[in-house]
């Protein structure tokens, strides 16, 4: 059964009645809420599981919720090129860490670094503490470039916001990845 907030069972919209609602939906605000992105990952038929908690911005902040499941919870970056023409979404294990030089080698950009919380509201529309891979859904231009860490695939679910850092959503790192493609944003999954 798909899970949601109310835990009821929904029949999933064709794809492309999906698409449709898509742009419906975020075609005037930049902003998606947790009730838009739970309701597409239902209409795409994803299962997951909802934990909601306070407010979190870090992933230190995080384990201290004692979630079950926050072992399988993703850092995200949000990056750009010097030139701000390239922009990067990189989430990966949450005890990992990653070096700029080396991202920059691997995905063959201009030197990156973080990108400003202006550019994270513009993009995105979302506010440091709530980045997720999720996010890129908001992004119209499809100009944000998702990257996942390899070893998220080995996950047997992976914990991220739902635009939102007052819960947090598990889905299988496939359901996930199936959840960006069908908003038509690009993904590529790298080792990091």
């Amino acid at each position: 059964m798909r899970g949601n907030e109310s835990g009821t069972a929904e029949v999933s919209a064709p794809l492309s009645l999906m698409e449709g609602q898509r742009r419906f939906l975020f075609r005037e605000a930049k902003k998606i809420d947790r009730a838009e992105t739970l309701a597409w990952l239902d209409g795409l038929g994803i299962n997951y599981r909802l934990a909601t908690h306070p407010a979190v911005h870090t992933i230190q902040a995080m384990e201290e919720l004692g979630l079950e499941g926050s072992e399988w919870v993703v850092k995200n970056l949000f990056l750009r090129d010097d030139k701000k023409r390239q922009y990067f979404l990189v989430s990966l294990q949450k005890d990992k860490s990653a070096n700029l030089k080396t991202l920059r080698a691997l995905l063959g950009s201009r030197p990156l670094s973080f990108a400003s919380e202006a550019d994270l509201d513009a993009k995105l529309g979302l506010a440091p503490g709530a980045v997720t891979p999720l996010g890129v859904l908001a992004d119209e231009s499809r100009s944000v470039t998702l990257v996942l860490d390899e070893d998220i695939r080995a996950f047997p679910v992976v914990g991220v916001h739902p635009n939102d850092n007052t819960a947090t959503v598990f889905l299988t790192p496939q359901d996930l990845e199936r959840a960006v493609a069908a908003g038509g944003s690009p993904l590529i999954w790298l080792t990091i």
